[in-house]
């Protein structure tokens, strides 16, 4: 079997938020809650349209784009992986499984994001943008198009993903999907998923055909630096970017929408 992962990535939905708020405020506006999280997970054109309708901003998409790009950098400055992510692309990597990263956000800004990673970004072999592709999630474009760079058939893939309209992108193109929430009280919306974990630390790789932690000892729980309370809660984010990865012939893993999950400080 292949293993998709996907969306244990880079786009924060805090992150996002704030970005937003600061944003709308140069126009004397105030964010949406409810219209903005409908807006999670869309592709970059379709959210900046919405955006710009919403709250009637007079501004074209491009230069809302050119606006706020800045604003997201300076965010992403403050970025670091979310536990078990380092310990995951690292051992996928020594046993030479192949990664490709695939994402909803446009591919400038993945650009930017993986730079934070450090040496993790030169684990991934292909890297996707929403860009690149006809439609974004919930469509299954980005993951065909990613199997297909691969040379594998999505049928025989996991995908694992921390955001909804992920998980529907995964099941539409056929995959397997393990399911790692953003936000865990919305476990029950993630049903379709083939498995829901908590946190990437509980992610077994032997449990899809992949090399096991050489590290794990049984009965223990894996473990990372801890974070303080300041670091977490709230402000524990998943990205947008999505990482797949894959042993050719008879196994890949995606890591989708989050799998490059961060926090950010």
């Amino acid at each position: 079997m292949e293993f998709v992962k996907c969306g244990v990535s880079l786009g924060a939905e805090r992150a996002t938020r704030d970005v937003l708020k600061e944003f709308l405020g140069t126009y004397g506006k105030v964010p949406d809650a409810a219209k903005e999280e409908k807006r999670l997970g869309q592709m970059h054109r379709e959210s900046t349209t919405g955006i710009i309708a919403d709250y009637g901003l007079p501004i074209t998409v491009e230069e809302y784009s050119e606006a706020i790009y800045p604003l997201y950098i300076k965010r992403w400055q403050r970025a670091r992986p979310l536990p078990g992510v380092n310990r995951l692309l690292k051992h996928l990597h020594k046993n030479g499984v192949p990664l490709a990263l695939a994402s909803n956000s446009i591919r400038r800004n993945i650009d930017h994001k993986i730079l934070k990673l450090g040496e993790l970004k030169d684990c991934f072999s292909v890297v996707l943008g929403g860009d690149q592709v006809p439609h974004g999630k919930p469509c299954p474009d980005i993951f065909l198009e990613a199997a297909k760079r691969l040379g594998v058939n999505p049928s025989s893939c996991l995908v694992i993903e921390d955001s909804l309209v992920g998980v529907q992108a995964a099941k539409a193109s056929g995959a397997k999907v393990v399911a790692v929430p953003s936000l865990q009280s919305q476990r029950h919306c993630y049903s379709i998923a083939d498995l829901i974990l908590y946190s990437l630390l509980d992610f077994h790789p032997e449990l899809w055909g992949l090399p096991p932690f050489e590290d794990r000892i049984q009965g223990a729980l894996a473990m990372e630096p801890l974070l303080s309370n300041a670091q977490i809660g709230d402000a524990v984010q998943n990205s947008t970017l999505t990482l797949i990865a894959g042993r050719i012939p008879s196994y890949v893993l995606l890591i989708c929408q989050q799998l490059i999950i961060l926090h950010f400080l």
